[in-house]
């Protein structure tokens, strides 16, 4: 595989839980899911990426043959019983799960000090805050497309941000989605998530040695 199909990969790789997580998944994105547009890897990547796409790849086998409207619909009411509530039981935000900050207090600025850092803003269609999940992704596709056009430095960017950011809430955040969702799409997206980071983690450790 060459470096541009490596970078697609990864950017596919990384847009599949922005597209789950951002908001209740469009119906459009639903029926590419059941037709199979999307397609899902033939070998073993890593543990969690692999139980992601077994998960997704059932939810999409029991699910291939109804109308993506009513798929859509079902999944409507289940990210709305997860994330939006009343009372959501899993807050997909990075400062819910640090014990060093209050939700959503100073630690949304450690994590927009890290978008600034790169002249990176969330684009204006996220509405949710700066820690949300889809908003924190979209930053690290950012930065690997930047490292895609040639920047080296997006990798030492990268490095700090999944070690500082992400990784220190992926791990309890895949554990609530055990706990409350049901054993299709946002299981399978929050199992993606975490693979996908452990791979970007393994990756850029290569490119910014200690």
């Amino acid at each position: 595989m060459d470096d541009d199909a490596v970078y697609a990969a990864r950017i596919e790789l990384i847009d599949f839980p922005i597209e789950v997580f951002w908001d209740s998944p469009t119906e459009a994105f639903v029926s590419d899911l059941l037709d199979g547009t999307v397609q899902l890897p033939d070998e073993s990547v890593t543990p969690a990426l692999d139980e992601g796409f077994e998960v997704l790849d059932t939810w999409i086998g029991d699910n291939r043959d109804r109308d993506p409207g009513s798929v859509q619909s079902a999944l409507d009411r289940e990210y709305t019983r997860l994330f939006v509530g009343p009372r959501p039981p899993v807050l997909p935000h990075e400062t819910y799960y640090r014990e060093d900050t209050d939700f959503l207090g100073e630690g949304v600025a450690a994590v927009e000090d890290s978008y600034a850092a790169v002249g990176w803003e969330p684009a204006e269609e996220y509405p949710e805050e700066s820690d949300f999940v889809a908003v924190e992704l979209a930053f690290l596709r950012h930065l690997v497309e930047r490292q895609r056009e040639g920047s080296e430095a997006a990798f030492g960017y990268e490095r700090v941000f999944l070690d500082e950011h992400l990784l220190q809430w992926a791990d309890p955040f895949l554990e609530d989605l055990r706990t409350e969702a049901d054993a299709g799409l946002f299981l399978a997206a929050g199992l993606v998530l975490r693979g996908l980071l452990t791979f970007e983690d393994e990756l850029v450790a290569q490119m910014v040695p200690d």
